[in-house]
């Protein structure tokens, strides 16, 4: 027996039960930390042995050889797709017009 287990059935023997629950806490996290210490031990030990890293990756992607031609596109199953150029006329920016200020001189 543990020594929070031997206090908590001491302290209930005595009639001390804050002490007793006190104690039954202790007991309890020791028994869960020992416990996921455990698992813990036991998964650093069985993270790798038997096991084949394709089985938790995404297959590789299909990747074309590199061209030296810069003007050819390429999906991603490495067929060529044909540029077209976006003919539609491009929207000029516009400069607000400055605010005039009128004095008093000017509205006589």
């Amino acid at each position: 027996m543990s020594e929070h287990v031997q206090k908590f059935v001491d302290d209930l023997a005595n009639g001390k039960n804050a002490d007793a629950g006190e104690a039954f806490k202790d007991a309890l996290r020791d028994k869960v930390a020992s416990g996921l210490d455990a698992a813990r031990v036991d998964i650093a030990k069985n993270i790798f042995n038997g096991t084949d890293a394709s089985n938790f990756s995404d297959a590789k992607p299909a990747v074309a050889d590199p061209s030296p031609r810069t003007d050819q596109i390429m999906d991603t199953d490495g067929n060529e797709i044909e540029f077209t150029p976006n003919t539609n006329p491009q929207p000029e920016a516009e400069a607000p017009e400055a605010p005039v200020e009128v004095t008093a001189d000017e509205t006589q």
